[in-house]
């Protein structure tokens, strides 16, 4: 039995092997014969390579079986029926008829028809599959074509002016005290990239059928129907009165004042709050009946001794909390009380700030005298009133131009005498250098360390020589360093026609020897002639009698209170020569009248004839 059972086993695998074997034979058979039919269809439909397959179009017409040359002339042939037969291009329901000849420069239809023919190329069996599929499936090319730029971005943008609508989201607007949803609309923008190959295209085919304009369309993201519980939100902000407490004081916001302080829903926003132009403005009105200012310690002078005024702090509205509480209470339809917060207000120089800064004491000072016109004598206090109360850190530099700033007309400063370029002129400021040149003394007593210091163009004797500062905005500008361990103030008192300058900090007690060179005068002055008309030829006046050049050099020594020698410095000075002025005459003297004529001697009178005594 089990002989019977495998001798079947074996019966039954030969069978399927055999069946395989006929399987895998009919199906080379049957790929051969598809090769071959393949092959033979590829044959039959090859055609010419020197003419375009059939189902070949360009520009929408069809040019199977023509060569190059032919269908190049037949496409120029028909476009130039068609180049002044407008193309309707449409979007939505508007219609804008545009000609080629407008906007299409030039049609590389060549170019499109070598395109056509490589799609149907080949060898000869590969070539006619490719055809085929041509004739059944079509293929249109589109040429390149060059367009005026400028004239197409001009039918654009006027095409785009009918077409665009901006977005418009839902909003809230108020009609007197009662809130209304305006619906949102639609936008639609011309996508003008898109637009232009689309326009350009459809100008080169031969149809005219209509194309449509790629339009974007923009839905609103907030609807009527969103907004309407804000709505009702308005109601109730505008239903009453609003109480505003802060500890024993109460305000009252009536409805027409809560409506200016809304800020609607709107541009997509879905929240209703208190904000907006008119809201700042109130809450600005507002905390100047509420707020006040800090007051900074100060420093009071007296005598040469210094004392701190204690600072004050202020008070500031919570302007953000303001507005939360005063829409919380206007959005209660009971509870209408919106309670304010005052913040304290710690002012910039503390009461203990202003103690650690270690001002106590007189460090140093000098006096000069002033004079002149108005004009100077204003922009002396001017800029003395500006570096009045400066303060200079430990280890950090005073400088004159960085307190004072720009000398200009919007500060107040005016024109006066004043030294440019060397010479006594009229300028904005005339006056600072006297103030400069104080606080340049002050220091100098003082024993601190000047850094940038530079003398006047000319000498002036009223100041102390060799020791004239002269300042001018931005570059030229006077420094000195606080080398003490605690903090500077320069103060300023100005009188009718005095000027002192003190510098107070911790004492320091420093000692300064000072050794003056004598003024040495270095060249003469030169001579500067200048023609006056009013004076005859040949006569001059000395109209200023000038200064020589001259120099001079300071040296100070600073000691210690235990006699150490801190600064040996000379600053040395230089003065230009002030030139003398002769005015000499131009005026040309008058000729003299000619002598007169000499006088002609009388003839002289004709001889007396002798008389003779008469005969007797």
């Amino acid at each position: 039995m089990y002989a019977e059972a495998g001798s079947r086993a074996v019966y039954l695998r030969r069978k399927r092997a055999a069946r395989r074997r006929l399987a895998v034979q009919w199906s080379l058979v049957g790929a051969g014969t598809l090769i071959l039919g393949t092959l033979g269809l590829g044959l039959v439909f090859a055609g010419s390579a020197q003419k375009l397959p059939e189902g070949a179009t360009v520009a929408g017409l069809p040019l199977g079986g023509l060569t190059t040359d032919q269908a190049v002339k037949r496409l120029q042939q028909r476009y130039e029926r068609l180049r002044r037969v407008p193309v309707t291009f449409t979007a939505g329901p508007r219609q804008f008829n545009v000609r080629p000849n407008e906007i299409v420069q030039d049609v590389d239809w060549r170019a499109a028809v070598e395109t056509a023919r490589r799609q149907g190329d080949g060898v000869a069996p590969l070539r006619g599959l490719r055809r085929l599929g041509m004739r059944f499936f079509g293929g249109d090319i589109t040429p390149s074509a060059r367009a005026s730029d400028a004239v197409l971005a001009h039918r654009l943008e006027v095409i785009a002016g009918q077409i665009d609508r901006p977005q418009r989201e839902a909003s809230i607007v108020l009609k007197g005290l009662r809130p209304q949803v305006v619906r949102g609309a639609t936008g639609r923008v011309l996508q003008r990239d898109a637009a232009a190959r689309t326009m350009v295209a459809s100008l080169v085919t031969l149809s005219r059928a209509p194309a449509a304009l790629p339009v974007k369309i923009m839905l609103p993201k907030v609807t009527a129907a969103e907004l309407a519980p804000v709505a009702a939100q308005v109601e109730t902000a505008l239903s009453g009165h609003v109480h505003l407490v802060r500890g024993e004081t109460r305000w009252r916001l009536r409805p027409r004042r809560i409506a200016t302080l809304l800020d609607l829903p709107d541009k997509g926003e879905t929240t209703l709050t208190i904000g907006g132009a008119e809201a700042d403005a109130y809450f600005a009105r507002f905390r100047k009946r509420v707020d006040r200012e800090p007051r900074n310690a100060e420093f009071v002078v007296v005598d040469n001794d210094v004392m701190v005024r204690p600072g004050v702090p202020g008070l500031g509205l919570d302007v953000a909390a303001a507005r939360k509480a005063i829409l919380a209470a206007a959005l209660s339809p009971t509870d209408r009380t919106a309670r304010l917060l005052v913040d304290r207000v710690a002012p910039e120089r503390t009461t203990r700030e202003a103690r650690a800064m270690g001002i106590t004491g007189l460090v140093g000072a000098y006096t000069t005298s002033y004079g002149g016109e108005p004009n100077r004598i204003h922009n002396v206090q001017l800029v003395a009133r500006l570096i009045d109360g400066a303060v200079v850190a430990p280890k950090s530099e005073f400088s004159f131009n960085g307190t004072t700033g720009e000398r200009s007309a919007d500060k107040g400063f005016l024109e006066a005498p004043v030294i440019i370029n060397g010479e006594l002129q009229t300028g904005l400021g005339g006056g600072v250098c006297q103030v400069s040149t104080t606080v340049f003394n002050a220091a100098f007593e003082a024993g601190l360390s000047i850094t940038s210091r530079t003398n006047h163009a000319l000498y002036i004797s009223h100041y102390p020589q060799g020791r004239d500062a002269t300042v001018n905005y931005p570059d030229t500008d006077l420094k000195f360093l606080n080398d003490t361990d605690k903090w500077l103030l320069v103060k300023t008192f100005v009188g009718s026609s005095e000027l002192t300058v003190k510098i107070f900090g911790k004492p320091v007690n420093r000692r300064v020897d000072v050794e003056t060179s004598p003024l040495e005068v270095t060249g003469a002055p030169a001579v500067k002639r200048v023609p006056d008309p009013g004076i005859w030829a040949g006569e001059q006046v000395l109209e200023e009698s000038g200064e020589p050049s001259r120099r001079t050099s300071v040296t100070r020594r600073v000691y210690t209170r235990s006699g150490k020698l801190l600064y040996d410095t000379t600053w040395s000075s230089w003065y230009r020569s002030e030139p003398k002025v002769v005015r000499y005459g131009t005026k040309k003297r008058p000729e003299p009248p000619p002598p007169p004529p000499p006088k002609k001697n009388p003839p002289p009178p004709p001889p007396e004839e002798p008389t003779t005594p008469p005969l007797p």
